[in-house]
């Protein structure tokens, strides 16, 4: 009865979550759409374009109003006013600056396909992990279905007195530990499967996406060589290195112009009116003055913004030279992962399976004929469910360690 109360309540609770199917490329197409990391990503590209922007703002004219007063109301001295316009040339400085907002952009644009490339990578991973919790959960229940078989068909033997009633108990026993195991894989099944809704975006609390794939990625032939120069070419990373080394160089321009001098041209219109002072009268007249002015460059001498800006440039020139080692590195230890891996699934596939089915049922059908203990067929029991767990372990082993290498290599052709 309590077992019935039991499984009663549990479907109740998982009734109230709707598992939806998705696929594989509908579940990227959901990750591009909808994370909510990636889409706060994509704005910095849009803020670097706004820089680009603010770049190519000129200076603004000076307007100027001027009024003077020759204490006209004592001495009769005359007053009058004038209008100036000036405006501030630079030389470079403008160009420059919009070269360097650019080039920014671009290396934003990089960045954000080098997160893409690992996001889809952690995704992908997540969600052959949720095949594997599947998987796993669904051993959990078939074992548990061939126990809770046994039991009753035991409680139907001890009611004809073919066995004792220790046996029937025991099996009942096997019977409610084996379906606490399933309990547990199915709540690390439906945490796995949370996982994929993190990086769907999906808000809705009461909805789980269940992928539905083959759990084995297909097995790809690769020469290192071939992927080593390919990741040296295409991984975003490298992309977005090269990039800064331009980023640096702009900078460094941006700092030489700024030693350029700026120079201000102005025109004056000025009015003065009639002087009635008797010593010294003078009539009203106009007048109109123009100007130029230039800075004393003493700061050129201070070059110590354009030596920092250099040594940036360098900086950055040996971070790309790190990143291609790192490459490298990254992508041979994949490979070498990827093999491995690839090598233990086929152990499994061989024959590993099939041995430990084949074991299990006959145990089954010569427990059922009497011919062997519930000791034996629990043995069986164990034993399968360890070789599937350990096989679905080495699958998911070798779909990461394909992903990996895929993403170490800068290509993508899983689908």
């Amino acid at each position: 009865m309590l077992t019935i109360i039991s499984i009663a309540l549990w479907s109740l609770g998982y009734s109230q979550t709707t598992i939806k199917p998705i696929t594989f490329s509908t579940y990227l197409q959901k990750v591009d759409s909808g994370n909510l990391e990636y889409a706060a990503q994509k704005l910095n590209v849009s803020i670097a374009e706004a820089q680009v922007i603010a770049a190519k703002i000129r200076n603004d004219p000076q307007l100027g109003f001027n009024y003077f007063n020759n204490e006209q109301v004592k001495k009769k001295m005359g007053y009058g006013g004038s209008i100036s316009i000036s405006q501030t040339f630079t030389f470079g400085k403008r160009s420059a600056a919009i070269g360097l907002a650019k080039s920014e952009t671009e290396l934003s644009k990089s960045l954000l396909a080098d997160y893409l490339r690992n996001l889809h990578a952690d995704a992908t991973v997540s969600f052959f992990e949720s095949l594997r919790q599947k998987k796993l959960y669904e051993t959990k229940k078939e074992a548990y279905q061939n126990i809770s078989d046994l039991a009753k068909s035991d409680s139907i033997r001890f009611a004809k007195g073919k066995i004792m009633e220790i046996d029937a108990i025991q099996s009942k026993v096997e019977a409610g530990l084996m379906y606490n195991e399933l309990l547990q894989a199915e709540t690390e099944k439906n945490k796995a499967l949370t996982e994929l809704s993190l990086y769907t975006g999906t808000t809705k609390s009461n909805l789980l996406y269940q992928p539905e794939s083959a759990i084995k990625l297909t097995y790809r032939s690769y020469r290192l060589a071939d992927l080593i120069e390919q990741g040296k070419t295409q991984r975003t990373d490298l992309v977005a290195a090269m990039q800064n080394i331009d980023v640096a160089n702009k900078a460094l321009k941006v700092a030489q112009r700024e030693k350029n001098s700026d120079v201000t041209v102005s025109l004056e219109l000025g009015h003065n009116a009639e002087v009635k002072n008797e010593i010294a009268p003078a009539p009203s007249y106009n007048s109109l003055t123009a100007g130029i002015s230039l800075p004393i460059p003493f700061s050129k001498m201070n070059r110590g913004s354009i030596n920092a800006a250099k040594q940036r440039v360098r900086q950055a020139s040996l971070e790309y030279d790190q990143a291609a080692l790192q490459v490298q590195n990254e992508i041979m230890k994949a490979y070498y992962d990827y093999e491995s891996a690839a090598k233990q699934v086929l152990h499994f596939e061989n024959g590993l399976l099939r041995q430990a089915y084949e074991v299990l049922k006959g145990k089954i059908y010569s427990y059922n004929r009497g011919d062997t203990s519930l000791l034996e067929v629990l043995n069986a029991q164990r034993t399968y469910n360890e070789v599937q767990g350990q096989y679905y372990e080495a699958v998911f082993d070798y779909d990461s360690a394909l992903i990996n290498l895929e993403k170490s290599a800068g290509i993508w052709d899983i689908n």
